[in-house]
């Protein structure tokens, strides 16, 4: 596969039916969002460039840090908006416009993304106006 995306979104794809756990990050056995998307990392590029703290499940509405943001910002091309997004992009989501982005995903197509759905798994959900509204950033992996 040449084009980045398309290797992203494969291996994204490769994680539906993972198990939703929280602070997870094993294929097949269990992850969060955040655990989908480390994953995903360690296959294109071999190690993490950090590792995540410990997070409760409540750790953006208690921290008022934008920790995934920043996160997001120092490993990861920024994409202008939804408009210039390719499949393979990550997606960050944010619950409220004063809250900090709490949600990560994989788009999928235009219509699309893949994701761990809190209490049930990796998933590929549709993109509708509910989503595409708490978008909050979207960025490219980088070149391998």
């Amino acid at each position: 596969m040449s084009d980045p995306g398309e290797r992203v979104l494969a291996l994204a794809e490769g994680w539906i039916g993972t198990p939703y756990r929280h602070q997870a990050s094993l294929k097949g056995v269990g992850c969060d969002c955040l655990g989908l998307i480390r994953g995903i990392w360690r296959d294109l590029y071999g190690h993490e460039p950090e590792l995540p703290p410990p997070y409760a499940p409540d750790w953006a509405e208690r921290g008022g840090e934008d920790r995934l943001m920043a996160a997001a910002k120092r490993h990861f091309p920024a994409v202008s908006g939804l408009e210039e997004a390719r499949s393979g992009d990550l997606l960050l989501f944010r619950w409220r416009a004063d809250a900090a982005a709490k949600h990560l995903g994989i788009l999928a197509g235009p219509q699309h993304f893949i994701h761990a759905y809190e209490q049930a798994a990796v998933v590929r959900s549709a993109l509708v106006p509910g989503w595409r509204r708490r978008i909050a950033g979207v960025f490219r992996f980088p070149d391998p």
